[in-house]
């Protein structure tokens, strides 16, 4: 990486590169090692997780060109992190008796009020997925007792939303109250103790592989369809789904 960002024999695209910039590519890595993953392809995942490193050390030698940090002090904050988030492994502390999910959220709470982070909300990372974020800011305002009870709230709250939406007449009030719809939806799920991106994702591979069983069926031709009959093959799928198991 030294080589690739000198200043008289590097490589200009590389040289040319600041945070900002890398950030996407950062993030891109990341979903194609999740996607490694999901598809089981040990292969695949080997290269991603190289690709994503790199993302880490192009970073650390930005940093390390401005005088920040560098490579091995990334490397020596996680250990350092994780020591202290599991002092009755790494430390003298003896047994755990409080459950882990309390005690993790009580560690981090310390990290951020050292670093002088004192609402609920701070270090809840802007570039999350939308929907992923909603979900931690629902969380961190129910640690403060700040949820409903019961999936009853969620759920009329929903129903509220919906309404509220239809009854919209601008666009910047239909892009507000869409915004609250999939906010509240994401609460309703989040009630039933169901991860939304995990529900999501499963509902996006779902539709997916529906449709693909459509155009197959309709033998290229599903686009010529009508409405009624693209339905009617929709159905079909579903049903083959439910008789197969």
């Amino acid at each position: 990486m030294a080589r690739l960002r000198d200043p008289a024999h590097g490589c200009e695209w590389d040289r040319m590169q600041d945070f900002g910039s890398i950030a996407p590519y950062t993030i891109e890595e990341a979903y194609e090692v999740a996607d490694a993953i999901a598809r089981l392809d040990m292969a695949s995942l080997k290269d991603e997780l190289g690709d994503l490193l790199f993302q880490v050390v192009f970073h650390a030698r930005m940093a390390e060109e401005a005088g920040h940090f560098a490579f091995v002090d990334v490397a020596q904050a996680i250990s350092t992190k994780m020591e202290a988030r599991h002092p009755h492994i790494f430390g003298d502390g003896g047994p755990q008796t409080e459950p882990r999910e309390q005690r993790w959220e009580a560690l981090k709470a310390a990290e951020r009020s050292a670093r002088g982070q004192s609402s609920a909300m701070d270090g809840v990372a802007l570039a999350l997925p939308a929907l992923m974020r909603a979900e931690k800011l629902q969380r961190r305002a129910a640690r403060d007792g700040f949820d409903w009870p019961d999936p009853s709230g969620p759920s009329a709250k929903l129903v509220e939303e919906t309404l509220e939406l239809a009854e919209a007449t601008t666009p910047a009030e239909r892009i507000e109250e869409a915004g609250d719809l999939l906010f509240a939806a994401v609460n309703l799920v989040r009630s039933y103790g169901i991860a939304p991106e995990d529900a999501l994702r499963a509902a996006n591979a779902k539709f997916e592989r529906r449709y693909r069983a459509m155009e197959r069926l309709a033998g290229g031709e599903f686009g010529q369809l009508t409405l009624d009959e693209q339905e009617h093959l929709w159905q079909q799928v579903k049903a083959t789904e439910r008789e197969t198991g």
